[in-house]
């Protein structure tokens, strides 16, 4: 199968894998697995912040980043398509005691000006701002990427307020290789940030929380109560340090052929794409034009050997990542064609 569906779907290395058989390891939730305690440091040191927490999933890690700073009953501003808000089952709400105040942001970015707007101070009517959230790359918009001056902005502005600014970075090691800004630039202004080891980059399981080490050492207890204490975890920690190291320096070839995707796709009848907007390895295009729902245009596929997702009616995502090379793109490609024209 030519799996587009989402890059949470590699497969550990080679590499990867050897390094899980040989970890050291020990008992996390004591402090005392050698292997967690490296991946931590590590990413601690790549981020710029002071501590890092490794988590099983992301959303743990945002549940975790939104509870450290916020009181019940706040405000989150978000984006509208924020995977917060969306796609982590209300754990605002569940976990943290807190509301969302969604904004529509273009193509996924939120700016000062829009966020600034809505930020409400404590009163008798409504529910004050607690925290402001940005997501780079944005997922549900297509992989896009906050521009610099924009991160720059919101967290100052934010700190002048006295607000704190949480980055879902899931891809945000896609974001340094579309910009060439380093991980650790562009997670600066932020107060903590979370990014994904499981997802482009390859390792099979876990996230990372960094940020200030008073609030990273209450996350840990967060972790600990939402069932993360994950006691000889090394032997995942292991794989997540091989994709630190290794990875990111070929995450260029998965925005490579989420281009040649885009370009593509053009190509087909009764397909919408804007090639020019595709920054990273994300691709959604609209499918409306066929004919078909994109759950039967899903269903064709996965006949011929093709996973892509439909989010709605109308649009597929397709998703690039190490296990499909630019030959299987093609083949991607050929077989949405074949597919299409029996509409």
């Amino acid at each position: 199968m030519i799996d587009l569906r989402s890059d949470t779907v590699t497969k550990p290395t080679p590499a990867m894998r050897r390094a899980m058989a040989e970890a050291e390891v020990g008992d996390d939730v004591y402090g005392e697995d050698p292997t967690v305690n490296r991946l931590e440091q590590r990413a601690a040191e790549i981020t710029g912040k002071e501590a890092a927490l490794f988590v099983p999933t992301g959303t743990m890690g945002n549940t975790i980043a939104v509870k450290i700073h916020t009181e019940h009953g706040q405000e989150v501003i978000c984006d509208t398509r924020s995977h917060l808000l969306n796609y982590e089952l209300a754990m605002m709400a569940w976990f943290s005691g807190c509301v969302a105040r969604p904004i529509a942001g273009e193509d996924g970015i939120l700016t000062w000006d829009q966020i600034r707007r809505e930020i409400r101070p404590l009163g008798p009517h409504w529910a004050p701002t607690g925290l402001i959230e940005i997501e780079n790359t944005h997922n549900m918009a297509g992989g896009t990427v906050y521009p610099m001056r924009g991160i720059r902005e919101i967290c100052a502005g934010a700190h002048e307020r006295g607000l704190k600014v949480h980055m879902d970075g899931a891809r945000v090691f896609n974001a340094s290789a579309a910009t060439g800004v380093t991980v650790r630039d562009i997670v600066a202004p932020a107060d903590t940030v979370m990014f994904c080891l499981s997802k482009g980059l390859g390792a099979p399981v876990g996230s990372l929380l960094a940020g200030p080490a008073d609030a990273i050492a209450r996350g840990r207890l967060y972790r600990k109560r939402l069932g993360g204490g994950m006691r000889q975890a090394g032997v995942l920690a292991a794989a997540g340090l091989i994709a630190l190291e290794e990875t990111p320096k070929r995450l260029a070839d998965d925005h490579c052929n989420a281009k040649l995707l885009a370009e593509n796709l053009t190509r087909i009848r009764g397909i919408q794409v804007d090639p020019s907007k595709v920054m990273t390895n994300i691709v959604i295009f609209n499918v409306s034009g066929t004919g078909l729902a994109s759950a039967d245009i899903s269903l064709r596929l996965k006949q011929r050997g093709v996973l892509i997702n439909g989010i709605n009616e109308r649009e597929m995502r397709a998703v690039t990542h190490y296990d499909v090379d630019k030959a299987a793109c093609e083949q991607a490609l050929e077989t949405l064609a074949l597919c299409t024209r029996e509409a």
